[in-house]
């Protein structure tokens, strides 16, 4: 096993004026044995950092230290790390046995330690009586669990995942996202898993490495970057339905929203204000500034006001429900711009059309500055 550094990283494609810079000064420290989830919408460039550490993309500048040894200019089979692609990259005339085996027959491992290598990872993944069958004789998670096999038995110091559940359904996803904590618990081999999913990212990743156009927006623990999400763009991405954000302006404890800006992320329900910006808002805390902000509310912490309760109310004009089995989406317009709630099914929905009245505790309001989309303290 092995720790990773990523220094100063950056990738262009073409040189001069007219490069195309895709990664732009990364910079992360991943410890021995940590798994670590490069998460982001496509083009990012998550797969194109991982495949530099994985020596599959040369780097324009930077180091890539990998156990403590610069693997720049070392090739990939020297790099001692292992990868798991999307799409299997099994050989389809090889038994499951064999295509496991096979890198390690290249590298002339005694036919006595390849098949106990082969049989141990064979028990671990649950693929015992299938090692004589062929890639077309399995189910789709069966082969990522012979892809991830075929990993397991090189022993490397890293293991490198890239979007390896992308082509596998919902059910068997969630089960692969089982298996591969439980590879991680047992093996405890140092771990980067790419996904534009954030489900993925969130169940799997002991920390979170959020891309946004090859840069990194925020690193931290899944509690980290979903509780205190460090810009409008990792606020709207993590999570879902996304964080609703408003823009406006505040003034202590008065918030108004700019309805004619649609800065929710949500896109679920169109139309508009007009532009016209509402009654303000009243806040139950102050803001921590005066003047243009972003605010911030995820949908499960705005709760419907029991008329028994007293305190600071929001106007929600309803407009469409969302039924999804144990809880529930109401879509609405607050301020005049698009808000998103998310309730229990259990209770009874409001009608659309109808206003209701909203609460949101002090520690669950995010602010944003409206220009750069940082977080504001």
């Amino acid at each position: 096993m092995a720790a990773i550094t990523l220094r100063n990283i950056e990738k262009a494609y073409g040189s001069g004026p007219k490069a195309n810079k895709v990664i732009h000064g990364v910079n992360v420290d991943i410890a021995d044995g940590e798994f670590v989830a490069i998460v982001g919408p496509s083009g990012c460039g998550k797969s194109t950092l991982l495949r530099m550490v994985a020596g599959l993309e040369e780097i324009t500048s930077g180091e890539i230290d990998i156990g403590g040894r610069v693997v720049n200019q070392l090739e990939p089979a020297e790099r001692d790390i292992a990868m798991v692609f999307q799409n299997y990259a099994l050989y389809p005339h090889m038994s499951v046995f064999d295509n496991m085996a096979y890198g390690l027959k290249i590298a002339k491992v005694p036919k006595a330690q390849i098949e106990e290598r082969v049989q141990k990872a064979a028990t671990i993944l649950e693929l015992g009586g299938l090692l004589q069958r062929k890639p077309r004789e399995l189910s789709g998670g069966q082969r990522q669990r012979v892809a991830m096999g075929r990993a397991i038995v090189r022993q490397p110091q890293v293991f490198l995942f890239d979007e390896p559940l992308s082509n596998l359904d919902a059910k068997l996803r969630a089960a692969t996202r089982l298996e591969i904590q439980k590879l991680h618990a047992e093996l405890g081999v140092t771990s980067l898993f790419v996904t534009h999913d954030q489900v993925e990212a969130m169940t799997l990743g002991q920390r979170l490495l959020v891309m946004n156009a090859g840069r990194i927006e925020q690193i931290g623990t899944p509690e980290q970057v979903y509780g205190t999400p460090a810009s409008t763009f990792v606020a709207g991405f993590i999570g879902s339905p996304p964080m609703n954000l408003l823009p406006g302006r505040a003034d202590g404890s008065r918030f108004t929203v700019d309805g004619g800006v649609n800065g929710s992320l949500n896109g679920r329900v169109n139309g508009g204000a007009g532009g016209a910006s509402l009654s303000p808002l009243t806040l139950p805390a102050a803001a921590p500034r005066a003047g243009p902000l972003t605010l911030g509310v995820r949908p499960e912490h705005a709760n419907l006001q029991d008329h028994s309760e007293q305190g600071v109310s929001w106007p929600l004009q309803v407009e469409m429900l969302e039924m999804l089995g144990a809880e529930r989406l109401v879509y609405g317009r607050l301020g005049g711009a698009p808000f998103t709630l998310r309730i229990d099914s259990t209770r009874s929905p409001p009608r659309p059309g109808s206003t209701i009245g909203l609460q949101v505790r002090p520690e669950h309001l995010h602010w944003f500055d409206i220009g750069t989309g940082q977080r504001v303290s």
